[in-house]
């Protein structure tokens, strides 16, 4: 008879990821699935999110789904009182939902603007706002909790034709820090993760053939992350010891500069 010997550093806790439905979040949920944690799913795509809780549940995870868009604060905020009451709160929260749709500023692409605006900061401060206070309460009660906010190497580096998608993200890593100095006190972990090129849907949304050109020349000349490597960084971070908190972390594809 063969005994399952995994180690599952995070069971007993709960952990919601946003744009779970592709990418860094669904390979992010899996990731913290196989490690024990009870995982809460949040998209807008609900037939997505059922296909990955089966493919959770198909490998011994416990998954729910939570059909709801973050930049909605009030269906945020029901996702955050249905968590409350089912499983007692989370203790861990993985701010992942963001778009990316470069483009020159002179095109005036300020549709595009306001969707990167919206997603990437008014959506993640709508799940802080939301999930925070559990937070806190499950770092009080366990020792521990993590918030950890998908940023991008975009945010230290330049990349032209990048600007609204940078800035977003030089806002995640520089609300992290500032929240890391407002919640370690009380034992919430606050991580800024900060990849560069990651293969995942995102690339499919940019529009401007420049940025398109762009990015197929930087395929052909390097090998990108996978959402995987990326995942395995997550569940690193919230493994760590409670007196350890990886404050900022840069994930680098081997070939990318900068």
């Amino acid at each position: 008879m063969t005994t399952n010997t995994t180690p599952r550093p995070l069971a007993g806790r709960v952990a919601v990821v946003t744009g779970a439905s592709s990418g860094i979040g669904e390979a992010s949920a899996e990731q913290l699935a196989s490690l024990g944690a009870r995982v809460v799913v949040l998209a807008r795509r609900a037939d997505r999110l059922a296909d990955l809780v089966s493919r959770i549940e198909k490998e011994g995870g416990s998954a729910v789904a939570i059909a709801a868009d973050v930049t909605d604060a009030v269906a945020v905020q029901r996702a955050a009182d249905r968590v409350e009451a089912e499983f007692g709160g989370a203790d861990l929260l993985l701010n992942n939902a963001g778009v990316m749709l470069p483009a020159p500023v002179e095109e005036l692409a300020t549709d595009q603007w306001k969707q990167q605006i919206d997603l990437n900061i008014t959506g993640l401060m709508n799940a802080i706002g939301a999930f925070t206070p559990q937070l806190v309460k499950a770092a009080a009660e366990l020792g521990v909790a993590d918030l950890i906010n998908t940023s991008s190497i975009a945010a230290q580096n330049i990349f032209p034709n990048f600007a609204v998608y940078s800035a977003t993200k030089a806002y995640v890593t520089h609300l992290s820090r500032h929240l890391r100095v407002e919640l370690g006190a009380k034992n919430v972990r606050v991580s800024a993760l900060e990849p560069g090129i990651v293969g995942t849907e995102l690339q499919s949304h940019v529009t401007d053939q420049g940025a398109r050109d762009w990015l197929a020349d930087s395929k052909d000349a390097m090998e990108w992350l996978t959402a995987q490597d990326v995942a395995e960084t997550v569940g690193f971070i919230a493994s760590l010891p409670p007196r350890v908190n990886l404050q900022q972390v840069t994930i680098m594809p081997t070939g990318q500069a900068s």
